[in-house]
This record gives structure tokens, sequence and C-alpha cells, in this order.
């Protein structure tokens, strides 16, 4: 006789299989290379400089450039005080960056090392500086690391210097790519719009190949500028969970207003950013801008019919994840599984309201999941798409879904940090890899047909 009284359903958490990011010190690299002649320093072994610096050039296919503390038995016991003074001293003399940022690993933050207290004994030239982040890898994820060192980058170099504020406004990006940041300063420069972007990879992990190596590439954004920052009118912080921390910390230190915005990828969160643009200057949205945005909407249209009513599953960074569920919503489509590696319950909010207020019902949202978990869903219950990082290649062949390599890491395609994603230009681009997938899969379906019907 079967046993008719229902299972509980037991959730899996105190295991991760295949999370869905990565650890801090990443996203610290990442944003301290967006600073010009700056080089990023892992205060810990060299196995995790190397683990990092690895995942960066695998995906922007660029040689990225790190040093480390070298932590042996000796500074796991005693403390990694003298590993960095050394190291400080010998970056100076060797590679003479402008300014040195150090972020932590598992190791030094285990030890509890005091990072200040060895900063301010280390020697450091006139005109040069060292500044911190504490990135603990157990802790948040990538785009926590980030977010950790652009508040860094604000707390030892913006300053209000000035008696008024300026015209200027600040744009902390996010965790996007190089090709995101132009693309983002291109729509700043259409409208007129004095800038500093803060971080800023452009130029940096996307450089061109000249026949000589060039340590410190012309892109970045420059010191003198960061600290400028404390003088502008206003911050805008492109994504809560990258941005908004270190707008908060400009706000307190400097008094510079911020507002948070979407990650603009899709046609509402870019019209967010341009019309809070136009809202805050007195600046009109150029004509050139409007007719990209008529392209971006001839072409929802256009593509009706292949992407209302299919079922997506999104994984990845939690800012970029939000915009595009937003996104593929306005398509039609329906966001069927949705999650991010990285934790944080702002997530599921902001998420779930989306799809209540579409009227779709049966989704899952979740933070702090990981791919197998998402996997075992789309077993359950397929999907129609997969949007994500290169680790989702597994479950797309698996399962045999359409797949689309979107955000960090890709590790498996070439030139999409030279791509952009954001804007309507950018949302462009991702609606043609979205209806490429979905048709080269009608394309092999109907040649599978008609192989059976030869047959």
């Amino acid at each position: 006789m079967l046993d008719a009284t229902p299972k509980k359903v037991v959730e899996r958490k105190a295991l991760k299989i295949n999370p869905a990011k990565t650890c801090q010190p990443i996203g610290a690299m990442y944003a301290a290379l967006g600073i010009h002649k700056c080089l990023p320093h892992s205060h810990g072994s060299q196995g995790c400089c190397a683990f990092h610096r690895m995942q960066l050039t695998r995906h922007f296919k660029d040689p990225i450039m790190a040093s480390t503390s070298s932590f042996t038995e000796g500074a796991s016991v005693f403390g990694g005080g003298a590993n960095l003074k050394m190291a400080v001293k010998n970056i100076w003399k060797l590679y003479n960056p402008d300014i040195i940022a150090v972020h932590t690993t598992c190791l030094s933050e285990t030890i509890g090392d005091d990072l200040p207290t060895y900063i301010s004994d280390s020697e450091v030239p006139e005109g040069k500086v060292i500044i911190h982040a504490n990135t603990p890898s157990y802790q948040g994820s990538h785009v926590t690391g980030f977010s950790n060192m652009v508040k860094g980058i604000v707390d030892y170099l913006c300053k209000a210097t000035a008696a008024e504020k300026n015209d200027t406004v600040n744009v902390i990006p996010g965790f996007v790519s190089p090709a995101d940041m132009r693309e983002i300063k291109r729509l700043f420069e259409a409208m007129n719009i004095p800038y500093t972007m803060f971080p800023d990879t452009s130029g940096v992990v996307d450089s061109p190949a000249t026949g000589e190596f060039n340590m410190y590439p012309e892109g970045g954004a420059k010191v003198e500028d960061i600290r400028n920052a404390g003088n502008s009118s206003q911050t805008l912080a492109l994504g809560s969970y990258a941005s908004q921390a270190g707008a908060v910390s400009l706000e307190k230190k400097c008094k510079v207003p911020f507002k948070t915005l979407k990650t603009p990828i899709g046609l509402e969160a870019t019209d967010e950013l341009l019309m809070t643009l136009s809202s805050l200057t007195g600046k009109d949205i150029p004509k050139n801008i409007e007719e990209e945005r008529g392209q971006l909407v001839d072409l929802m249209l256009d593509s009706y019919q292949y992407l209302h009513g299919k079922k997506v599953a999104i994984f990845g960074d939690p800012d970029l994840v939000i915009a595009l569920t937003q996104f593929v919503i306005s398509l039609g489509m329906t966001p069927k599984y949705v999650i991010t590696g990285t934790p944080g319950e702002e997530f599921n909010r902001v998420i779930e309201k989306m799809i209540e207020d579409a009227g779709i019902e049966g989704s899952i949202v979740k933070n702090s999941a990981d791919l197998f978990e998402l996997q075992q869903w789309i077993k359950n219950e397929g999907v129609d798409l997969l949007m994500g990082n290169t680790h989702g290649k597994h479950i797309a062949r698996a399962e045999d879904v359409p797949f689309v390599r979107f955000g960090f890491p890709i590790l498996d395609r070439y030139a999409h940090h030279y791509i952009p994603t954001v804007g309507y230009k950018g949302s462009i681009n991702l609606m043609k890899s979205m209806v490429d997938a979905i048709l080269d899969r009608m394309d092999r379906d109907c040649a599978d047909e008609d192989f059976e019907l030869v047959r």
C-alpha cells in the first residue's frame, strides 16, 4: 500500500553546489583596476591572487596586473604586517604606480590583520597613496567586494574642498563591462553633462594591442578626478548592490546627494536614467538618443512573435539580473526562475514586485542560490531560454535549453567585453542574442522534423 502522507521538502542550507557567484577579492580587484595607474594588491597568499587574476584575465582576454603579500606559514601565525610593508616598498620601487589598492583575503581576515595600522606604518612616497578594503571571501560575493572597494575609494580619496558644488555628476557604474562603461559615458556626453565615472575600467581591461607592453594603460579614473568628486552636485549609483554603498559614503563624507537607479539594461531602466539626468540638469534628451530608443521599440515589436510567452531562467549578479528581469517582462516573456548567488533580501523583494505587477504566477526567485538547485527546477519544469554566465553552459547542454551568455564570468566566448548591453544600443545587442538563440533552436527542431519525415 502506498503511503499517501505528504513528504516534507527539506531545503538545503549548509551547502552550496556550483554557487552562482565567486569571491569578494575578484570584485575588489576589478574595481581597483578602474583607477588610472593603480596596482591592485592582494593581502594574502600567492594562490589567492593567482586565481583572481586568472578569472579576470580569462574573462577580458587581457593581462591583469596585481601584486600579493605572499603569505607563508609564518605570516599565517604572526600576521602579515611585515609582508605588506615589504611588498609596498618593493611595489613603489619596481612598478611605480600612483596608487596601491589593497584588498584582504580569507586568511588575512581570519587572523585579524589590522590593515589601517599596517598602511599608516608603510613608506609612501610623496604624491602616492595607498587605500584598502576588507573583502573576506567567506561573506557576500564578488559584487560585495566591488562595493567594498568603491566605498574604500571614496573613504580614502574623495574630499569636499570647494565652497560651492559644481555641475559635475558622479557615476558609479557597478560591476559592468568596459563596453558598458563606455556606453554610459556616451549617453552623458550626448547630453553634454559633465561627469566623473569611478571606477572606470574602459581603456584598462580592453586596451588596444600596440606592440609594446604598458603596465598602466591610458584608461581609468584619475585620482585627482576622484578626489574632486566630493565637490560634485549629484551622484548616480547604477545598481543598489554594487554602487550604493559608495554613494552613501560620499554623501556622508562630502554632502553630495545621491540617487540609486537600476543598471540601465532594457527600455524602462534606460528611460529612467535619461529622464533622471534631464530632470537633474534641465537638459533635453538629444534626437539621436531618441532615435535609438525608437529602434529598440521597433525591434521589441518585431520580435514579439518569437519572445511572447517564452519562459526564461536568469542567474547572475543581482544588479544585472534585476534590470534584465524587468527587460524580459517588457518583452512579454515569463521569468520562470530568477536567482543570484549574492545574499540580500532586497533582490527577492524587487523582482517579486515586478513579477506581481506583471500578473505573472508560478515564478521562483531566490538569493544566495546555486546552479545545482536551478538545474533541478529546470528538470522539473523546463524553460525556453537560459541566461547567465559561462557556468550555465553545463545546464543548457544537459537540459537542451537555448543559452545566452550574460554577466561575469564569460570564459568561453570572445569579444563580449567590447559589446555593450546597457542603454538602448546595448539592449538591441542583448535582444539580438536572445532572439538568435531561440531561432537557432527553432531551426534545429525544424531540421530534425524534416529528417524524420523523409525517413
